[in-house]
């Protein structure tokens, strides 16, 4: 049976997801990102977590060889972050500004997490590979921020401010 690539987009995009910027530099220092919501957590001993990264990514390199990454997990103000990290130009750094940690990966200001990482594994994952990461450090804002979300090939939002709880019957 053949799939549709549009149509299996469209049904993986039924899931929602939050949006991620990934970050590295290279042996020179010259930072690199990109926009991903295929960002998911691994385990927490030993702490890992996981981003899927196409083998057609102008970064695809930089990421490969460096050894290291940082997470950074973007709040429902930082949509602009999140379309310019998912260019593919080599101008995406123009006027944004970051910190860096221990590896010097670009961290990202006022993201709801920040995440830095040293490379685990890399995976074979077919148009991508699966990018392991050992966390080594960390923060998160506690202030009721919301995460940015994507659905259905837009951006969105959670909606009011109640939360909502499932109880089992």
């Amino acid at each position: 049976m053949t799939l549709d690539p549009r149509a299996l987009r469209d049904a993986f995009g039924c899931f929602a997801t939050g949006i991620t910027v990934i970050t590295t530099v290279d042996a020179d220092g010259t930072p690199y990102g990109v926009t991903a919501n295929s960002f998911a957590s691994l385990s927490l001993d030993p702490p890992l977590c996981l981003f899927c990264l196409d083998y057609k990514a102008m970064s695809f390199e930089a990421f490969h060889a460096s050894g290291h990454f940082a997470v950074n997990v973007l709040g429902e103000d930082q949509e602009g972050l999140s379309a310019n990290f998912a260019r593919s130009q080599p101008d995406k750094w123009n006027g944004v500004a970051y910190n860096s940690w221990q590896t010097g990966s670009p961290i990202l200001p006022g993201c709801l997490a920040n995440l830095e990482c040293d490379t685990h594994a890399i995976h074979e994952g077919g148009d991508h590979v699966i990018v392991v990461g050992r966390v080594r450090e960390m923060a998160y804002r506690e202030d009721g921020s919301r995460p940015l979300l994507y659905y259905r090939g837009r951006y969105n939002a959670l909606a009011g401010d109640a939360a909502v709880s499932a109880s089992r019957t």
